[in-house]
């Protein structure tokens, strides 16, 4: 095996142009992910790597870095429009794990289960590649394409999350588990909104996770959100079953399937009342 630590992105792009190669970041997936097989091909450790680390606001669009962890995230002074994704990074496993996980890491398992997924599509995130033909960007939504899949191509690297500004938004994340900590989730639901001037919703976008293949935004959900007060007994009778139809839950040993649609409707409504009180 071949252990590479380049301090340059241009360098960790020319030692996988020509060869792939395993790519590690905070590592806490990494090893899992093996099982007890041994580490045969060439690994590209991008914990060196200065420029894919960092939170910035350039051009009212934040960049987090591939690299940067979720302690990071969870401790940096970001707007209000960020809360359900910091309150997802101190969801994120143990402290231990928060401290050397990555916001890439966690996108590119592509886990149905990833805390990160659904505070990142409600905020309409996009993630930002680099490869020999250049960089390119692509939704959220179109980057995982299944379980454990994405849309890289051989010789490319997630080099960062990109979501753009928006003054105003608040947001929220909730995660229902089996127990507090260490958890793989039975649902989650991401809530980001806009509220007018007389506290109905103005837009509102809704994710849920861990009820599906692949965290999605309930459009649905979303549409009938607009122009309604973010009270909890009347979002109970607004939601009718039917708006929760786009789920695609499994019986497992965490859960039956008819159980995370219902956590997943109650989980919505609650994140939308913690998201317009302007709490995480």
């Amino acid at each position: 095996m071949h252990f590479h630590r380049p301090q340059t992105l241009e360098n960790a792009l020319a030692l996988i142009a020509d060869q792939p190669a395993r790519i590690l970041a905070g590592g806490t997936d990494f090893f899992p992910s093996l099982g007890a097989r041994p580490v045969m091909e060439p690994v590209l450790d991008l914990g060196k790597i200065e420029a894919l680390r960092g939170i910035s606001c350039r051009d009212d669009v934040w960049r987090i870095g591939a690299t940067t962890t979720w302690a990071q995230i969870a401790r940096a002074d970001l707007p209000a429009q960020f809360d359900g994704l910091r309150a997802a990074a101190r969801e994120v496993g143990s402290i231990q794990i928060q401290n050397a996980g990555t916001i890439a890491g966690n996108l590119c398992n592509a886990s149905p289960a990833a805390d990160g997924v659904p505070p990142l599509l409600a905020l309409n995130a996009e993630v930002e590649i680099s490869g020999r033909a250049g960089p390119r960007v692509l939704p959220l939504s179109e980057f995982i394409t299944g379980v454990r899949k994405v849309a890289l191509e051989p010789g490319e690297i997630v080099t960062a999350v990109l979501v753009p500004d928006h003054a105003g938004a608040r947001s929220s994340f909730l995660k229902l588990g089996a127990r507090r900590y260490l958890v793989i989730s039975i649902a989650m639901v991401a809530v980001t909104l806009d509220l007018d001037a007389g506290g109905a919703i103005s837009k509102a976008a809704v994710a849920v996770g861990s009820c599906s293949a692949v965290a999605a935004r309930l459009s649905s959900v979303e549409a009938k959100l607009v122009g309604s007060k973010p009270d909890a007994a009347a979002l109970a009778d607004l939601f009718a079953d039917e708006l929760f139809a786009e789920l695609s839950p499994i019986d497992d040993v965490r859960a039956s399937a008819s159980y995370r649609r219902e956590a997943a409707r109650e989980l919505v409504i609650r994140a939308i009342v913690a998201a317009a009180k302007g709490g995480a």
